[in-house]
């Protein structure tokens, strides 16, 4: 499936990206205080340059890395990368999401491919380095209704279970088995799909972790591009990160920093995330609960839990893998352990990132090269043809069905609605009588006026009557375009951010992976529609 045709679309020509994203592509001065290396390849050596300030646990990142992996194939490429962590003159390249489940939305395989390709890319423009892709999971976090489902065939197929807190420490149960059942209905009949649900079946088992099994699922899908995972989930990562756990519970450092920064960003921008007075959850079994400082304690109200300031203390030199961080401090773990120089991440998250520049600076861990993730349109080239047949190019997949409509109409119709000569020769008849009416009485002339826009606006209304009468002439052009749009854009969303990646897969099989992968754009920042056949 080498067979593409890409169309590069600016992201603010698309409608569904923040203005926040879009000054930040164009590099307004408006950002410049809130990152801290532009995304470029100068931005690159600079943040490599920071990065070798600092002590990454490479010795303990590699030691996890093979405990994780232990058991599972790995890919020759994906061995080699995780034993180029040992070198101080390696870095990663590094995305992060949730475990989501069966991957959730086409953006979670969109980014890990984007990570590939940049690494790939950097390891041809600076030799002298060495770049590995990383995906982080963030399998801590306890939001299921955002995480347990997936869209396949415009049908939500929703993880029914009664588990609660970590996702990721979630296990596989019926329910979830009878997922698997439904998607195999889904997709069976399809050239790859018996394959890929053999894959889900593989990975997930009942009684399986689902950070285990998306664990597993992702070094099926992409080890061959050399992705790392890391499952942060652990008691030897996280004592890397305990004097930052400590300077949180004895300080409570992040929130004023990050309270001073959404001050600054509220000034033009939406903010994406809002601190706490300690940014951590306690995290226990199938618990992770917020910790919170209430008269001289510590508190984990709802699993019933006080600690003194040194009870606290001894719990994080004793546990630390009950310490779970939340959105304001899960980045600084994730670049404590990782000797990363660069972030892709969504619209969404360079959001957040951008207001964590200060707390970052406050524990001396060096901030990344924010990178804004692949987006990607796939459409295939029968709906291509069909656009064109209607008169339309790439470039309006992106305005309504009722603009594309109208536009189509005022191409295509051969009716003469338009009256803009009837309402100049009006325009002129009133400005005869303003000059009569002036003659005999000036204070006639408003009263003329008057009638002149009360005129004007029933000839406008009238004109419209007369457009919408001649469009509903066009039934035919009106279901071709809504049918298009739906297919493209479900739900009125990006695919990207509605779809799994199962239909497309069992169509196509990884060759489809490659595509993507070939048509990343690597470190330049814009949306890609993606033609096939």
């Amino acid at each position: 499936m080498s067979d593409f045709t890409s169309f590069p679309i600016a992201y603010d020509q698309t409608g569904f990206f923040s203005k926040l994203v879009i000054d930040y592509i164009s590099q307004s001065d408006r950002l410049d205080e809130f990152y801290a290396h532009q995304p470029s390849i100068e931005g690159i050596k600079q943040s490599i340059a920071a990065r070798k300030n600092f002590n990454t646990p490479r010795q303990l990142l590699v030691e996890v890395l093979k405990e994780q992996y232990a058991g599972l194939p790995v890919s020759e490429k994906l061995q080699a990368n995780i034993e180029n962590l040992l070198n101080q003159n390696t870095f990663t390249i590094t995305t992060a999401h949730q475990p989501n489940i069966f991957t959730g939305p086409l953006y979670f395989i969109y980014k890990i491919l984007h990570t590939a390709k940049l690494a790939q890319e950097l390891n041809k423009q600076l030799p002298e380095h060495k770049f590995v892709p990383v995906y982080y999971m963030g399998s801590e976090d306890a939001d299921l209704d955002e995480l347990g489902y997936i869209n396949l065939g415009g049908q939500k197929l929703v993880w029914q279970t009664k588990q609660t807190g970590a996702v990721g420490r979630m296990k596989v149960d019926k329910s979830f088995l009878q997922l698997i059942n439904a998607i195999e209905g889904q997709i069976g009949v399809l050239p790859e799909g018996p394959s890929l649900v053999q894959i889900f079946k593989q990975v997930y088992t009942e009684g399986k972790m689902i950070q285990q099994a998306t664990l597993e699922l992702v070094n099926i899908l992409f080890s061959d591009y050399g992705i790392i995972v890391l499952v942060p989930d652990n008691a030897k990562l996280k004592t890397a990160y305990q004097s930052v756990i400590r300077k949180e519970l004895t300080e409570g450092f992040s929130h004023h920093l990050v309270d001073e920064t959404i001050a600054s960003l509220k000034e033009n921008y939406k903010v994406q995330a809002a601190g706490r007075d300690l940014n951590l959850f306690y995290l226990i079994d199938q618990n992770r609960e917020r910790i919170e400082f209430i008269n001289d304690h510590y508190q984990v109200n709802a699993l019933g839990l006080r600690f003194s300031k040194s009870e606290i203390l001894d719990e994080l030199e004793t546990h630390p893998e009950r310490f779970s961080a939340n959105v304001i401090l899960r980045g600084g773990f994730q670049e404590t352990v990782l000797p990363n120089i660069a972030f892709i991440g969504g619209g969404g998250e360079l959001a957040y990132w951008m207001e964590l520049k200060k707390v970052f600076d406050a524990v001396g861990i060096p901030y990344p090269v924010l990178i804004l993730r692949n987006s990607f349109l796939v459409m295939k080239r029968a709906q291509l043809a069909k656009m064109e047949q209607l008169g339309f190019g790439v470039q309006d997949l992106f305005k309504d069905c009722l603009q594309l409509l109208n536009e189509l109409v005022k191409r295509q119709s051969a009716a003469d609605w338009n009256i803009l000569n009837e309402i100049n020769s009006i325009k002129e008849l009133y400005g005869q009588l303003q000059v009569k009416a002036a003659n005999i009485d000036q204070s006639l002339n408003d009263h003329v006026i008057a009638l002149e826009i009360k005129t004007g606006k029933r000839l406008k209304a009238l004109e419209q009557k007369m457009f919408r009468a001649e469009r509903n002439k066009f039934d035919a052009a009106k279901r071709q375009i809504t049918m298009l749009k739906e297919a493209l854009f479900p739900n009125n969303s990006l695919q990207e951010r509605t779809d799994n990646f199962s239909e497309l897969f069992s169509q196509y099989g990884k060759s489809w992976m490659d595509l993507i992968y070939q048509a990343s754009p690597s470190l330049k920042m814009e949306f890609t529609v993606l033609v096939i056949e």
